[in-house]
């Protein structure tokens, strides 16, 4: 005859996710309820490890509870009944018969810091999601008064976690996510592209300014046609040739431009409409380019934090290389703004860096040479 379950009792294992980790979290606590004083063998997770609160209110129970005679404990269920009655303070559902099928469930107590590692790991995971999905939507909150400024406050945060994460689990050689990338986001072109037709009529009309925006990369610009004519405008202007729209126009048609149907008609009405000044609207479409990397890599790493197959080491490897998008185009934004925060203080690196590559450095090398 089939069991029919009682509807006023909370029967916490048949609702266990099917996740590994709720089963692995399972051994741990049956592990600690058979022989307490192993929880001096486990390290690096605390009761907001766990995946589920009557787990973490378990965990929370037996690390803070005077453990009991190892004799006595073999003889009798007191310290679990002393158990039961604090996990119950967190989570109300908790049964004697669960901690019974935790204590069944667990197969080598003596595993229990084994256990207790990939407790750590997975919640290493959902931690660098929890940052990473964050950092996504700071970037589309609308209401920020200083929206960069935000976002790069988060980004900062989404890097500490990395950190940590790293001074927890020292990656190993580096080893890529096997998670593929999303692709960018589509972005929404109707304030960009009016305020970037401005920016290329604006620095046709006064190239003389084009120099002051040297922060602004073609790649900033959102429409192809836009990011090409930048090119093609900057290039005149530092060849010391004549910049106007009709200028500009052959040498987009030289490089291509207008094979995709642009009107050259269109193209020098667009050019000969400027208004405001370069820096501004290149302050603009460097805005949005941050924002928009900002978001990529957050997508980034929320792809491969959401894929449990990925391990702590290949997390620190992939979230680090996304963030580095942000760290290249964040010195850009200081360059154009005038604005250089203070840098946080974080972790060392558990990476060692190798040799300097940077144009900087081989200029610092090229001078102690020199002396």
């Amino acid at each position: 005859m089939p069991h029919t379950p009682n509807p006023d009792e909370d029967d916490l294992a048949a609702i266990a996710p099917p996740q590994p980790v709720f089963h692995v979290e399972q051994a741990l606590l049956g592990a600690l309820l058979l022989d307490p004083h192993r929880l001096d063998d486990v390290s690096g997770i605390t009761a907001d490890s766990f995946s589920t609160a009557a787990h973490a209110a378990l965990y929370a129970a037996i690390s803070t509870l005077p453990r009991p005679d190892p004799a006595e404990h073999a003889k009798n269920t007191k310290w679990l009944d002393r158990v039961l009655t604090a996990g119950r303070e967190q989570a109300r559902g908790l049964t004697a018969t669960y901690l019974h099928t935790l204590v069944q469930v667990c197969p080598w107590p003596n595993h229990a810091p084994a256990y207790a590692r990939m407790v750590e790991a997975e919640h290493a995971r959902r931690r660098l999601l929890t940052a990473a999905e964050r950092l996504i939507h700071t970037v589309h909150d609308v209401s920020l008064p200083h929206p960069v400024q935000t976002v790069l406050t988060e980004a900062d945060s989404l890097a500490a976690v990395v950190d940590d994460i790293a001074n927890r689990f020292p990656p190993r050689s580096g080893v890529l996510p096997r998670t593929l990338a999303p692709p960018p986001a589509a972005p929404d072109h109707t304030a960009a592209v009016e305020e970037e037709q401005l920016l290329l009529a604006t620095a046709i009309a006064r190239p003389d300014e084009i120099d002051a925006v040297r922060w602004l990369v073609p790649d900033d610009l959102t429409l192809p046609l836009h990011v090409g004519l930048w090119q093609c405008l900057t290039t005149l202007a530092r060849r010391n040739e004549p910049v106007d729209p009709v200028t500009v126009l052959w040498e987009a048609q030289q490089r291509g431009l207008l094979d995709g149907g642009s009107e050259p008609g269109e193209v020098l009405r667009m050019l000969a409409e400027p208004a405001g000044s370069v820096g501004h609207w290149g302050e603009r479409a460097l805005q949005r380019s941050l924002l928009a990397t900002a978001e990529h890599t957050g997508r980034h790493i929320e792809a491969y934090a959401g894929d449990p197959a990925n391990t702590p080491f290949q997390l620190v490897v992939g979230a680090r290389r996304a963030l580095a998008d942000i760290a290249a185009v964040r010195t850009r934004w200081q360059n154009a703004t005038g604005t250089t925060p203070p840098q946080q203080r974080r972790p060392a690196p558990a990476i060692r860096a190798g040799p300097p590559t940077t144009t900087a450095a081989h200029a610092a090398r090229s001078t102690r040479a020199t002396r």
